[in-house]
């Protein structure tokens, strides 16, 4: 390449860094990954090293890190804060060691080895044992004054006991637990979710209330110490005081006597990393002897006693070939994505979730996209978001189906969710999870129909419907394990026996989106019998209590499905009660409006027989103690609920007087 085409080629990946840094760092808006966009800065800067003369002072290789926001009052750093060089390979890695060797002519020395702390960098500064002011990293030189928020994050001192000038630096961010609780609040609310962690730090720490910061739950681990502007004689040092003094350093950090042992670090943490709480993106390697880092000094940016030793790269980019739908054990339809295959923290990824419906919209994701692909703390990849500008014209807009691709059912989506839902009880990818639910303790009540036996009966295909419990011979339970004469007859009776079950429990069994034991046991009294409240219409619903507009739509719909009544009929054929009991009139109901909470273990009832007791007499039966309860009825063991309700005076109930009180 000669002269003119080497400045050409410069301006263009200058050209290329600064968009891309703008997307990234302002628009929150990444087109390409970080392996990619380091690539790029690694050719200009090499192309700037062989020829000096191609460098300009505006070069993004001069630059630390972006501009400060706007919205907080600039403040210049004492010392800059300079990024690290970065490595992607062992041999890149063995380089840097063999440099810094020969810098210091052979010395002996070791290193420390740290987790990269992918989050937000800041300095914060103490004087007299107080914290007057923490400062973002900015563009290396200046940042943004964030001190009320820092004050925010719990883990950073307030005050020290050292009196002297101190400074600290480390790195905020945000543990993977709070990330995903604030994506869905942002969700919730329609707002765009941050890409990952590292970006939704960076949002945090730059918000203007305070309040708000602390809501977020940031952390921040330290890893630079300066007392009265001066190191401690080596890193390791510097690790023992930050800790001495309070600040929370890595507890991962470790020596390691040559480069042998912080490459083997390096590969230990590699396929550690995805057990942490938070998002690291590399190793921070530093000749441990503070004379030694300070003898061997800087390039133009970088220190030379210090190096970052990348992980391989969470992020990728490739093409989105398809978008497939899974029908989860709920009946949750979630869209995947197909992607052309890709090598992403060191494994193929080739799929990845898509969420749901909305999601794909929101971000405009299309099949054919290039897309950014991403694994931050979660075993499933998920994709960031499409490249717009590589768009050819090609690439289709998703349109979810209005039928389950399992079973053909119609989905349903209630209005306030953003998930469609099978609601076939007897759909293949749901049917374990429906019988298992069914044949439940609080539902049919059918003994020895667990797991094991379930996942036998369905391997077998004994089993293709909700309704085939009711079929099953004694040859569909022999030769299936520890399932002899005596068993396949217990479950037999098992299931005969639930025949006689009451309505309530029927309904509950059903598996209908928003019933519980308690609306399916007031629906039952409602309307009495099956047929009744299967040919009910919403405003029907409505008019039950405790039955809002979400319920009554579940309802409705359940019960104009084909497979559904299809499903009832068979129950129906095969014996089972579908009629409730006559509602006890208003005086063989004592204890209306009146609120019980049990707790504690009972001799004479299990605690589903002293609810329905309660229940049947006109109660209700909470879990929770409030000024509101009428009396706490206390068995053998009982806890902290009993504590409670002494200390808020309310009558408490031994079993003997609750047997007296249902008379």
């Amino acid at each position: 390449m000669d002269h003119p085409e080497l400045v050409l080629r410069a301006a263009r990946l200058r050209a290329e860094i600064g968009y891309h840094e703008k997307k990234y760092y302002v628009d929150s808006d990444p087109q390409i990954s970080d392996a990619e966009f380091d690539a790029l800065m690694k050719e200009l800067r090499r192309l700037e090293d062989e020829h000096p003369e191609i460098a300009t002072l505006e070069s993004p290789t001069r630059r630390v890190g972006g501009k400060p926001a706007d919205g907080f009052l600039p403040a210049r750093h004492r010392l800059p804060m300079l990024s690290l060089d970065n490595a992607y390979t062992v041999e890149e890695f063995e380089e840097f060691d063999g440099r810094v060797r020969k810098l210091i002519s052979d010395r002996p020395f070791t290193y420390v080895s740290e987790l990269k702390i992918d989050g937000l960098g800041v300095s914060a500064l103490y004087l007299d044992g107080r914290l007057i002011r923490a400062v973002t990293r900015g563009d290396g030189l200046q940042g943004d004054d964030v001190t009320a928020n820092v004050r925010t994050i719990k883990s950073f001192p307030l005050t020290l006991t050292d009196r002297r000038e101190i400074e600290v630096r480390g790195e905020i961010y945000l543990p993977f637990a709070s990330f995903r609780e604030i994506n869905r609040g942002r969700e919730s609310r329609g707002e765009p979710l941050f890409v990952n962690p590292r970006n939704a730090a960076a949002g945090s720490i730059r918000l203007l209330d305070p309040r708000e910061v602390a809501a977020r739950r940031l952390d921040v681990f330290l890893y630079t110490l300066l007392i009265e502007g001066e190191e401690p004689a080596s890193q390791w040092a510097s690790l023992a005081a930050l800790k001495s003094l309070g600040f929370k350093i890595n507890p991962h950090s470790r020596i390691c006597p040559d480069a042998a042992a912080a490459t083997a670090y390096w590969r230990e943490w590699t396929e550690k990393r995805e057990t942490l709480d938070h998002d690291v993106d590399g190793v921070v390697l530093k000749v441990n002897e503070t004379d030694l880092r300070h003898e061997l000094g800087f390039t133009a940016k970088f220190p030379r006693g210090a190096i970052s030793f990348k992980f391989p790269a969470r992020q990728a980019t490739t093409r989105l070939r398809d978008i497939i739908i899974q029908v989860g054990r709920t009946g949750a339809l979630t869209p995947v994505a197909v992607l052309e295959p890709v090598q992403l923290s060191g494994t193929t990824v080739s799929r990845a979730t898509l969420h749901n419906e909305d999601e794909i919209r929101r971000k405009d994701i299309r099949i054919g996209d290039f897309v950014l692909v991403e694994r931050s703390g979660d075993v499933i990849p998920r994709i960031v978001g499409p490249m717009k500008e590589r768009r050819t014209g090609g690439e289709k807009e998703f349109v979810g189906p209005d039928r389950c691709p399992v079973c053909g059912s119609r989905v349903h989506r209630a209005e306030e969710e953003v998930v469609s839902r099978c609601e076939n009880p007897s759909c293949p990818a749901k049917l374990r999870e429906s019988i298992l639910h069914f044949a439940g303790r609080r539902a049919m009540n059918i003994e020895g129909l667990g797991e094991a036996l379930v996942d036998q009966l369905l391997e077998k295909k004994r089993i293709a419907a909700l309704a085939d419990i009711y079929a099953l011979q004694a040859e569909d339970l022999a030769g299936l394990d520890r399932m002899g004469p005596k068993s396949s007859q217990n479950l037999q009776d098992e299931i005969e026996r639930s025949k006689t079950n009451e309505l309530g429990r029927l309904l509950f069994a059903l598996g209908i989106r928003h019933v519980g034991e308690k609306l399916a046991r007031t629906l039952a009294d409602h309307f009495g019998d099956l047929d009744v409240l299967g040919a009910a219409s919403t405003e029907d619903f409505l008019r039950v209590e405790d039955v809002g507009p979400v319920v009554a739509e579940s309802l409705t719909f359940f019960f104009r499905q084909p497979e559904n009544l299809e499903l009832l009929k068979r129950l129906k054929a095969a014996g089972i009660n579908v009629r409730s009991e006559l509602k006890p009139a208003a005086g063989d109901r004592p204890l209306t409006g009146q609120t019980f909470v049990l707790t504690g273990t009972l001799e004479r009832f299990t605690r589903d027989q002293a609810r329905n007791a309660l229940e049947a007499c006109g109660a209700a039966v909470t879990d929770s103690i409030s000024k509101k309860t009428t009396a706490v009825i206390a068995g053998a063991e009982a806890g902290s609920k009993l504590e409670k309700a002494r200390k808020l005076g309310l009558r408490v109930l031994s079993e003997a007087e609750f047997l007296a009180l249902l008379g």
